[in-house]
């Protein structure tokens, strides 16, 4: 205020999101991690009283590295915990002002969880976004009655160390969610936004899946070992892990999951998951999340 009576603070900085997450699997647990890493009230909805239980020991091992590798104190640690609540059902998410979808990448399942948002999250400015890493986002918009509220936020594994996030726009997607949702990204979370094209893959995805297939074929035909194959990588183009370490470290299946909707989108060659890749998901050889892909993972 002025001697006048004239206030001169400007309007009130709108309050800070309230999160939801729907999902508790290393995506869903990784966004949740540094949402409330940054000070955010964060709640996270789950099918089962198991997976409620799964995901606060993901959390907790976690942030536990994190203290141990001095990127946080213990009374961060404790905030962070405490900032974070897991319940069973979508219910728990009526009052968010921002609830990201991170549940498996299966398009019927994606359909289902917008369908309930819809129905469940009550404001109606409130933000629906999707963490799918390949699906168009126009595809979940239309399960619900304000797709210009659907927008795509694509995080990358593992979620508190990767800085980007892929911001995704379908056609009917308003400028005000997008401009929200990427303010979200940027000053909220300090990452890094990349505005994509609303397109199976969008561009990340677009580009290294026929990177990761190409190399899982030249095992599958005996040009090389995995080990020689990533070394060739690491060595030869200054590639930071390999092609096929880094397969086992997205999760084999997921991959798989996402050459499938590629090729299925564009009927090109180069997007056909190999026959090995086949074999070694439905034989449950996920790589790290399993302990075995193309490596032994402790």
């Amino acid at each position: 205020m002025t001697g006048d009576g004239q206030d001169t603070t400007g309007p009130a900085a709108p309050a800070p999101p309230r999160v939801g997450v729907v999902g508790a699997g290393a995506m869903g647990s990784g966004i949740a991690e540094v949402a409330a890493g940054a000070g955010l009230d964060v709640r996270v909805a789950v099918r089962s009283e198991d997976s409620l239980q799964s995901g606060r020991r993901r959390l907790l091992r976690s942030v536990d590295r994190a203290m141990a590798k001095g990127r946080l104190t213990e009374t961060e640690r404790d905030a962070l915990l405490a900032r974070t609540e897991f319940a069973v059902g979508l219910d728990a998410l009526a009052d968010r002002d921002l609830v990201v979808e991170a549940v498996r990448e299966h398009e019927a399942d994606k359909t289902e969880v917008f369908a309930a948002l819809d129905k469940t999250v009550l404001a109606e400015d409130a933000i629906l976004a999707s963490n799918t890493s390949s699906l168009p986002i126009v595809r979940l918009a239309l399960a619900t009655a304000r797709p210009g509220r659907v927008v795509g936020l694509h995080f990358f594994s593992p979620v508190p160390a990767m800085p980007l996030v892929e911001l995704v726009g379908s056609p009917f997607s308003d400028e005000d969610a997008l401009a929200r949702a990427g303010n979200f990204v940027t000053d909220v979370l300090g990452k890094r936004a990349l505005r994509c094209p609303d397109r199976t893959g969008f561009v990340v995805n677009s580009l290294l899946i026929p990177y990761l297939l190409a190399a899982i074929r030249m095992v599958e035909q005996g040009v090389a070992p995995a080990a020689a194959v990533d070394e060739g990588m690491i060595l030869g183009c200054s590639h930071p892990v390999g092609p096929l370490r880094l397969a086992d470290l997205i999760g084999l299946d997921v991959v798989a999951q996402i050459a499938v909707a590629l090729h299925e989108e564009y009927d090109e060659p180069q997007y056909a998951p190999p026959a090995l890749l086949s074999r070694m998901v439905a034989g449950g050889l996920l790589g790290r999340k399993t302990g075995r892909g193309f490596y032994a993972h402790a």
